[in-house]
């Protein structure tokens, strides 16, 4: 399977945006979050102890930073696929590479490359496409939301690959987000609103949430490690697919041709930057925000 793992994460996440846009009508964004920020953190202490691991980390500072910008990140995305067609949200979450793109080459001090730059202002020009039509229905916040959803889960990428280079394991990274992100969505819902009863006639889409964002975690997680880096992060644009097929099949929400073509762009700019990126700097540890 190698880099092909990731068609399966691609498949898990956009049925965890699939039960999110279903459980909008019964929680609220960051209640939602917290459920799957839960439901992970459960499943990794399990594998941290059957493994015998520790979850003592002399770099919790950077942890910290990217539990707080994976948890602004997921929060955000929920509130856009609540609002927004499955299809559009996952597309304006998934501008992540271009902005990773700018951060690393920022961070590094490099110059920024006569390819990368074409890469960054055709993802622009794409998610102006996509933006259009949100625009005019009225949804501007929810898709500016959706979109700055994407800038923070670049930040938490960026700080998942400097624990990468220092040596932290995969379990302790997604241990520390999820403790980090369970907290945080926890306080916000409070914050905010109440928590809403879950019962046996919603009960499934907690459940639902959580199992297919943690099962498309694993999965991208052995993609990156198993499979070409390119070639996954290619792939994991499949996720925008499957998400535009369960939104005309269960919503029957059909996007414009004007729409249709941003996200192509969009995909085609992701891709681009991952490319003319330096092989180190694109090694993501394959983790979901």
């Amino acid at each position: 399977m190698t880099s092909s793992w990731m068609l399966v994460a691609g498949f898990f996440f956009a049925g965890m945006g699939v039960f999110v846009k279903l459980g909008s009508t019964h929680f609220g964004a960051a209640e939602m979050a917290f459920y799957r920020s839960v439901f992970t953190l459960l499943v990794v202490i399990g594998m941290i102890g059957w493994a015998r691991g520790t979850i003592w980390s002399a770099h919790l500072g950077t942890h910290i930073l990217r539990g707080v910008g994976g948890a602004v990140s997921l929060v955000g995305f929920f509130y856009a696929l609540s609002k927004l067609p499955v299809a559009t949200a996952q597309t304006l979450n998934y501008t992540s590479p271009l902005f990773l793109a700018i951060a690393t080459t920022v961070v590094l001090g490099e110059r920024f490359s006569a390819w990368l730059v074409f890469a960054i202002m055709l993802g622009f020009a794409g998610v102006a496409m996509l933006l259009g039509p949100t625009f005019d229905s009225g949804q501007q916040g929810a898709a500016m939301i959706g979109l700055f959803s994407g800038v923070t889960a670049s930040w938490a990428y960026l700080a998942v690959r400097t624990l990468g280079r220092l040596g932290e394991p995969d379990t302790r990274v997604v241990f520390w987000f999820g403790a980090i992100s369970t907290v945080i969505c926890a306080t916000w819902q409070l914050a905010t609103d109440t928590f809403h009863a879950v019962r046996w006639d919603n009960a499934w889409i907690i459940f639902g949430i959580g199992l297919c964002g943690t099962l498309g975690q694993l999965c991208m997680t052995r993609a990156y490690r198993t499979g070409n880096t390119l070639v996954v992060g290619s792939f994991s644009y499949s996720t925008i697919v499957f998400a535009s097929l369960a939104t005309l099949a269960i919503w029957q929400e059909v996007l414009s041709p004007w729409e249709w073509a941003g996200m192509g762009i969009i995909i085609a700019s992701g891709i681009l930057a991952m490319r003319v990126e330096k092989k180190e700097q694109i090694e993501e540890a394959g983790f979901e925000s």
